[in-house]
């Protein structure tokens, strides 16, 4: 009897627990072990991060310098000593643009013309500063005299000297650069150039906005090593190799956050193995149990989503249902419904794989930032979250959290992916039909996204009337293009820089609706896209053009295609077709893309317009800087015009934006591309836009957009100044829609 309960005892506890022990230890200690692991590979990549990031700030404060020091008009005013010129050029402009700290003009002598500093109390001294700067000084001055360009290139226009170095005791980079002429015409006899010192402290705001940028804990400078071990660090080595200083924060260990939040899930695993071992012997018990877990399992894929865990659809109705029902007079509900914005562009570039890491990952973020919350995946990339009690009259904050959250970037493998989140909140109290709850829910929705996405929305009464006349709007512009009516072509003058005279039209759709008059482009156009129409509105208007051709033997006219059109693979044919119908050379048709059009994933875009330049047709970069505006990006696409658009133009009064304007046109100069500058709007604009270089001009003060049969009288020679009799019929259908256009 006894040796039968030690048995027992023994078979039942002993065993069990020794056998559970030593397989929680195993995982345990694999667990620790990856999580080490784990952890040295993302501070070693943390670490590479910031050493890159030194060099490209090194490398970036050198190019900064540039974009003013090879420069003719610097050459000319650094001689003639205007003091005012140089602080408003290279002085308090590259703090203000690049945020350089200090900055200095030199003679050829090595003596200071001009100093600014940004921190006017504490501003270094020029001890402190000549000490920092004269061995980089002495050494590019010795480099300029013997003509050595080593390093220059595409990139780099003129050589330089960069440098680790403490100013005082505040460590900084210091960046040495000629004064040289952009073109050549400004005659400088070699080594006998004023120089641009340019100063970016490392202990200053410098550590936040990179920590800020890359997500560093408490990135900060040290001027000795870290001895705190919870630290990582990178050395900071000056050219002579010697180390200058430490940056050190607090890094990211994501194997010790795996493994705390394993920990207890192995403490119940012992005890689950524990319990389960125990139990063994009993074949009932067995299958009893695992009958039970096969319907465990069973009810939990019923009712969640298989790849992030959270509840699914049918869960959540009901759950809402039930809650709604039993909802008290004064207890308050909340729903918000969560769009990911940019999900489908992740989804096409990385591939579903990656597309479904980013899905979990969001999923979890939002577990942690609304953890008392039910979520739940309604599908794709949509979920739908339910609030109750406290959290719902916090609802506006919650939504305003989650905008700010999944705004931050996801970590993939080795991808750096940046989306973002359209949220839309409804809320209610008491009792209420779930039903139109989440209604209102999908309507606040729908106008986050059109607000222009990563944004919330809370649902009021106004929005059901915007949504009823959006798609009432939606209705009329589909039975405009389905009958080709209402959607008419304007053309607007465009006119030679170098002598006033007419050289092209821009052909532009119009929509003249029967009851509200002409709508917008900036309306009608976006919701065409949306809908899928603006492949037959460009037909319209390609078809108008070409008809416009045809009766206008001596012009030329630009059509604007989306990247919808361009990606299409009967494009090509189809312009090629209606240019046959009307007998018109190729040549005679420009088409115009925006740079958005550009990116080409599939290469269809690359093939539409090879096709189409071989067979002569022209191609326009339009609204140029204000899509990716990379240039090397614009180089993928074989084009022939670029378009400046309207808002660099109407800020060219300012130092910086004309700047922009004028590296655009030495851009698109150095690659055998015409210019043209569009929104012209006053004589100044005109008189500056000749004199930098711009073929041609488009905007207002030259012509507004005309009515087609204006346009070709107009092009005849008719005279159609503003208020010319010829225009008396004309006038006020042109001006009702020209305040729109």
């Amino acid at each position: 009897m006894t040796m039968q309960l030690q048995s027992q005892w023994l078979l039942r506890w002993v065993l069990p627990a020794c056998a559970s022990l030593v397989l929680c230890g195993l995982l345990f200690f694999s667990l620790s072990w990856a999580a080490a692991r784990s952890d040295e590979v993302a501070v070693l990549r943390q670490r590479d991060l910031v050493t890159l990031t030194v060099a490209k700030l090194k490398a970036g404060i050198a190019h900064d310098q540039e974009s003013a020091t090879v420069w003719d008009d610097a050459v000319r005013n650094a001689r003639a000593r205007d003091i005012e010129w140089i602080d408003a050029n290279l002085g308090s402009w590259m703090h203000s643009y690049f945020g350089h700290d200090t900055a200095l003009v030199l003679t050829p002598d090595l003596v200071p013309l001009y100093q600014f500093s940004s921190d006017v109390e504490y501003a270094p001294t020029p001890g402190d500063l000549r000490a920092a700067y004269l061995p980089l000084a002495e050494t590019l001055q010795a480099r300029l005299t013997a003509g050595d360009t080593e390093g220059t290139g595409d990139k780099i226009l003129s050589i330089g000297e960069t440098d680790l170095s403490y100013v005082g005791f505040r460590p900084a980079i210091v960046s040495v650069k000629p004064i040289v002429s952009d073109t050549g015409d400004v005659e400088q006899t070699a080594g006998s150039e004023m120089l641009h010192v340019a100063v970016r402290f490392l202990d200053g705001d410098l550590p936040t906005v990179i920590g800020t940028e890359y997500e560093f804990s408490d990135l900060q400078f040290s001027a000795t090593r870290p001895q705190d071990r919870n630290l990582a660090f990178v050395p900071l080595k000056g050219r002579d190799g010697e180390i200058f200083g430490y940056f050190e924060w607090k890094p990211f260990r994501p194997g010790h956050h795996v493994l705390e939040a394993t920990t207890p899930a192995l403490v119940l695993a012992f005890v689950a193995l524990f319990a389960g071992s125990s139990l063994a012997g009993g074949a009932i018990w067995r299958r009893t149990e695992r009958l039970a877990a096969s319907r465990a399992e069973l009810s939990h894929q019923a009712s969640h989503d298989a790849l992030t865990g959270l509840a699914n659809r049918a869960r959540f109705n009901e759950e809402l249902n039930r809650r709604l029902r039993q909802a008290s007079d004064d207890e308050g509900h909340t729903v918000l419904f969560v769009d990911l914005d940019r999900f489908k562009a992740v989804n096409d570039t990385f591939g579903h794989p990656v597309g479904d890491k980013l899905i979990s990952l969001a999923a979890a973020r939002m577990r942690d930032l609304i953890p008392e919350a039910l979520i739940a995946r309604i599908g794709g990339d949509e979920f739908t979250i339910l609030l109750q009690g406290d959290d719902a009259l916090v609802a506006e904050d919650l939504a305003d959290t989650l905008v700010h959250g999944l705004k931050a970037p996801f970590e993939i493998e080795t991808a750096h992916v940046v989306i973002g989140a359209s949220v839309g909140v409804a809320f209610t109290r008491g009792p209420c039909d779930p039903a139109e709850l989440t209604r209102k829910a999908d309507i606040a929705l729908y106008h986050a996204k059109a607000a222009g996405r990563n944004t919330y929305a809370i649902f009021g009464d106004h929005m059901d009337e915007l949504l009823r006349k959006r798609r009432a709007l939606e209705n009329d512009l589909r039975s405009a293009v389905e009958t080709c009516s209402q959607i008419e072509t304007f053309y607007q003058p465009v006119f030679s820089a170098s002598n006033g005279r007419l050289c092209s039209l821009e052909a532009l759709a119009r929509w003249n609706h029967p009851t509200l008059g002409y709508i917008s482009p900036d309306q009608f156009i976006p919701l065409a896209e949306e809908m899928g129409l603006i492949r037959e509105i460009g037909c319209l208007v390609l078809e108008d053009a070409c008809k416009t051709l045809a009766e206008l033997p001596e012009i030329t006219v630009a059509v604007n295609a989306s990247a919808r059109e361009l990606e299409a693979p009967g494009y090509a044919l189809r312009v090629l077709t209606t240019l046959a119908r009307f007998n018109l050379r190729p040549d005679r048709l420009e088409i115009e893309m925006t740079e958005s059009a550009t990116t080409d994933n599939d290469g269809e875009l690359g093939r539409t317009i090879s096709t189409l330049r071989t067979a002569g047709v022209r191609f326009a970069i339009d609204d140029f800087g204000t899509g990716y505006s990379s240039f090397s990006r614009v180089q993928k696409v074989e084009i022939d015009r670029i378009k400046i658009d309207k808002s660099f133009v109407d800020e060219m009064h300012r130092g910086d934006s004309r700047a922009l304007v004028v590296a655009m046109i030495d851009m698109a100069r150095a690659k055998g591309l015409k210019i043209t500058a569009e929104g012209v709007e006053t004589a100044e604009q005109r008189a500056a836009l000749k004199s930098l270089g711009c073929d041609d001009l488009q905007g207002f003060l030259l012509s507004r957009p005309l009515p087609r049969e204006a346009a070709i009288a107009y092009v005849s020679g008719a005279t159609l100044g503003l208020g010319d009799p010829n225009l008396t019929a004309l006038d006020d259908r042109i001006s009702r829609v020209q305040l729109q256009s």
